[in-house]
């Protein structure tokens, strides 16, 4: 009788597969520099480059032509997802996973998000980034993948609990300190590395000049560039410590726009001396820091390119200013070529090919893959699009895999997971960077800090909005445990954004006999209903204190109440940090990093850039 041996373990497998991989194709590699560094020598650095020569020329110009694709794959698993995220596969891709994807594309990235189910736990994204360095690693020419996602923290966030969730860039912003900015990029980094994502689009490089902004907002550091300047380099330094590719978003400057590039097609009327005095310092400085890679912006700014191309497709933009006068030679990535701003002149074939004649290197999430890829590769076999112009783009995507050490090492490691992610150190750096984020507006005859022994009886109303990493709150919730654990009896009443007269009518009856009422603000506008809600909480009698839960400008619209903060975001950790403000357990000292005008004439600023007020007991 025979006894079979016992079958390696998927770990034995993954690491075997790896070691043989990367044998392959490092061949005469020399070890890479770490991803927090630079090759130490010229010659160091052109040792490399030839090796990875010898891998493009080993390449076919379809696995070429997939290196530049960075896609979209819904599943939780590389291949076994659901039957769901099998069907959307098929419907929008033609591949029923992600190993297939790989397979039949050769693509050289993999974004992650929410919506697609990549996300769910930790654990679980490790094993799906694991399952797509497989796949890589057994194709004709094996490349690591570089996986990316948008976590950003704050409001845009595709990885919820357990990972830590830290403030967002405007947070960090009225916290004013580099060195928390660069902690929290570093937490960030970590976790995101620990499962596999190895290029965060993330910081926001945009300077937010414009309040009414629907696409940035809170997403910027602020309104001050030299500002702005200082925290996107913290952040940068913060990623390369974690061994995670930055990359600053969006070129040429996406801060003064009133229309969203998701839907339209923004123009920057800037004069180009504008443009250097505001937009550009956050990317020179970016530059300066060693930034990885640089995403573009689906807008027009006549003053860059009178052909009025988007910036994602204006080769003046991103040769001439980018490469030719920053001196920039990083990679270059597009936002989202799914997005109606870089669609409204040119079709879906055009686009990926415009794009790589005006300088990019990485073509991110198209509609259709098969239409972009196809068209790439039709441009180059029509000659519209020469190889050599395709090598340029992928040696510095696979510069950027070997700085990370992807080719020694393409996987998660479980152990690392368990770790890193949410870890206590993280979440307590994270309390407490948030703590130094809170701004206090207004506080009329220093109403704050409440005590359980004068306005112990407290209602928590207003805004709700879902999630960012669809892991925590809702912020009425949020608000009235935290207070509630702080000795307040809170109770919650969610209003939502638009409040209807049957649920004013219910705050205002549940306001009665309170101490004082907690109204969650969620950018309010002219015409917002959330004006009369808090209007009627105020004729009540009741002490109404807001809190601005997404953009500070709402304070402007807004009136009666006897305090105001700002936390520029409604996940848990911002939250909690304003409670502890409320409840006096902690002092305000966050400082606006952008002006508020008054709501009637925008020429007089309500609160000026630097604004916020501390208790004085």
């Amino acid at each position: 009788m025979h006894h079979r041996a016992p079958a390696p373990s998927r770990r034995t497998l993954l690491t075997v597969t790896a070691a043989a991989a990367a044998a392959a194709v490092t061949g005469a590699l020399a070890p890479t520099a770490s991803a927090t560094s630079s090759p130490t020598s010229a010659s160091e650095s052109e040792t490399n480059d030839r090796a990875l020569r010898r891998i493009i020329d080993r390449m076919s110009l379809e696995e070429k032509v997939g290196q530049l694709f960075v896609m979209r794959v819904y599943g939780h698993s590389a291949t076994a997802p659901d039957q769901a995220d099998i069907d959307a596969n098929l419907a929008e891709i033609g591949v029923r996973t992600a190993a297939e994807l790989v397979q039949r594309y050769h693509v050289g990235g993999i974004i992650y998000f929410t919506w697609a189910h990549n996300t769910r736990a930790p654990q679980q994204i490790a094993d799906l980034s694991n399952g797509i360095q497989q796949a890589a690693l057994a194709q004709p020419t094996p490349i690591p993948v570089l996986i990316s996602t948008d976590q950003e923290h704050g409001i845009v966030c595709r990885v919820g609990k357990p990972a830590t969730l830290l403030p967002g860039a405007m947070a960090l912003g009225a916290g004013g300190s580099h060195a928390d900015a660069r902690k929290a990029a570093q937490i960030a980094g970590e976790e995101l590395a620990a499962v596999g994502i190895r290029q965060n689009y993330a910081p926001v490089a945009d300077v937010n000049v414009n309040p009414a902004n629907p696409v940035i907002g809170v997403r910027s550091f602020g309104s001050d560039p030299q500002a702005v300047a200082g925290l996107v380099a913290a952040q940068v330094k913060g990623y390369q410590r974690a061994g995670v590719a930055a990359t600053s978003k969006h070129f040429p400057g996406h801060g003064d726009t009133a229309v969203d590039s998701h839907y339209g097609l923004p123009t920057i009327t800037h004069t180009r001396e504008q443009w250097a005095a505001l937009d550009a310092p956050p990317f020179r400085s970016a530059i300066d820091a060693g930034i990885d890679s640089i995403m573009t912006a689906h807008i027009v700014v006549p003053a860059l390119d009178p052909s009025e191309d988007p910036a994602t497709l204006s080769r003046p933009i991103l040769t001439g200013i980018l490469r030719e006068q920053f001196g920039y030679d990083g990679v270059v990535v597009t936002d989202s070529l799914g997005m109606e701003g870089v669609r409204t002149k040119y079709g879906d074939e055009r686009v990926p090919v415009l794009a790589l004649k005006a300088g990019v290197d990485q073509l991110l999430n198209p509609p259709k893959l098969d239409v972009a890829w196809n068209a790439v590769l039709q441009a180059v076999k029509g000659g519209e699009l020469t190889e050599a112009r395709l090598d340029e783009s992928i040696l510095r995507i696979l510069r950027l895999k070997a700085k990370l050490g992807l080719f020694r090492q393409a996987y998660a490691i479980r152990a690392g997971v368990e770790r890193v992610v949410g870890s206590e150190e993280h979440l307590a750096h994270a309390d407490r960077i948030a703590e130094a984020t809170t701004t206090l507006l207004l506080n009329e005859d220093g109403f704050l800090p409440l005590s359980p022994a004068t306005h112990r009886s407290v209602l928590v109303v207003g805004a709700d909005p879902a999630s960012p990493s669809g892991t925590t709150g809702p912020p009425t919730t949020t608000l009235a445990t935290a207070l509630s654990e702080l000795g307040f009896t809170a109770t919650a009443l969610s209003t939502g954004i638009t409040p209807t007269a049957a649920k004013i009518e219910e705050a205002v009856a549940a306001a009665a006999g309170k101490d004082v009422v907690l109204v969650g603000t969620y950018n309010v506008s002219a015409t917002s209903p959330q004006r009369t809600l808090v209007s009627r909480l105020v004729a009540t009698g009741v002490p109404v204190v807001t809190v601005a839960i997404r953009n500070p400008y709402d304070v402007a619209r807004l009136g009666g109440q006897r305090a105001a903060l700002a936390t520029y975001s409604w996940t848990d950790v911002e939250l909690r940090a304003a409670a502890r403000v409320l409840a006096g357990r902690a002092r305000p000292v966050g400082r606006l990093p952008v002006p508020i005008q008054h709501a009637e004439d925008p020429t007089r600023v309500l609160y000026p850039v630097g604004h916020g007020l501390s208790y004085t007991r």
